[in-house]
């Protein structure tokens, strides 16, 4: 089945490996739309979507997710990117990538939740993919990219058995 890599990396990611305190939206208040959702690639190489695009105008904050450690700060392919790797997420931990954006805190930093680490820049004009402007956020373990919505813990649903309930029959009509 094509899904098996993003649903092992599910499987890995949920729930022990999250941070201790609920992470948080990287825009607002209020809670940025989704322009474009989570579509994992069914390879490595393949065609997917691995994050998460917000709308938001040009020159928005862009506030850490989770508390953690600035790792990368800097420009990538003509735009800019900050990479966070979260606190007590295991090994490899997990980190958060925010683009386009201009950094405005150095590789080395530490972050609090919620806190300001970067605006928002306007995508060049050749990868410009959302309806206006968007932050793509991203969530990595290793080299595996997860869904975002983990951190907010707004991941895939799971089902469980049902126990404990009245047996139902469906009986005849009288």
């Amino acid at each position: 089945m094509h899904l098996t890599t993003p649903l092992l990396a599910l499987a890995l990611a949920w729930p022990a490996s999250l941070p201790p305190a609920p992470p948080t939206w990287p825009l607002g208040p209020p809670r940025p739309a989704v322009v474009r959702g989570w579509e994992p690639p069914p390879g490595p190489y393949a065609a997917g979507h691995r994050g998460l695009d917000l709308a938001a105008p040009v020159g928005a904050a862009v506030r850490a997710a989770a508390p953690g450690t600035v790792t990368f700060a800097g420009r990538v392919a003509g735009r800019g990117v900050l990479t966070i790797t979260l606190d007590g997420t295991g090994d490899p931990p997990l980190r958060t990538t925010y683009e386009p954006v201009i950094p405005r805190v150095a590789a080395g930093t530490r972050v609090a939740r919620g806190a300001p680490v970067a605006t928002l820049a306007a995508a060049p004009p050749a990868s410009a993919h959302c309806p206006g402007a968007c932050l793509h956020w991203g969530l990595l373990r290793g080299d595996t990219y997860l869904n975002p919505l983990l951190l907010l813990r707004q991941g895939p649903s799971r089902l469980l058995p049902v126990t404990d309930q009245p047996s139902f029959s469906w009986g005849t009509r009288s």
